[in-house]
């Protein structure tokens, strides 16, 4: 049998690549006006499984509260329907 037959197929495994949860703009109308949404209270309302550290907030949807945001990657979609509605981006 050929050597190429023998051997174990292995594929590359990038250990650098960044996995991202993703939430949509629709999904935060569950919350206050007033709310800062963070990592922590994505975790706790279930939106996001803990296992995400780096989330990415997309402008999929429509929102009607005014909420104060603090994540790290947020969609220039997204921040337009946020300021729009009179919320604010941090981060």
């Amino acid at each position: 049998m050929p050597l190429h037959r023998r051997l174990p197929k292995r594929g590359f495994t990038n250990f650098k690549k960044e996995v991202f949860g993703v939430v949509n703009v629709k999904d935060l109308n569950i919350f206050d006006d007033g709310t800062h949404v963070d990592i922590s209270l994505l975790h706790d309302n279930g939106l996001v499984g803990k296992k995400y550290r780096n989330i990415k907030l997309l402008g999929f949807g429509d929102i009607t509260r005014k909420l104060v945001i603090d994540l790290s990657y947020i969609s220039e979609t997204a921040r337009i329907k946020i300021e729009a509605v009179g919320g604010r981006v941090e981060g």
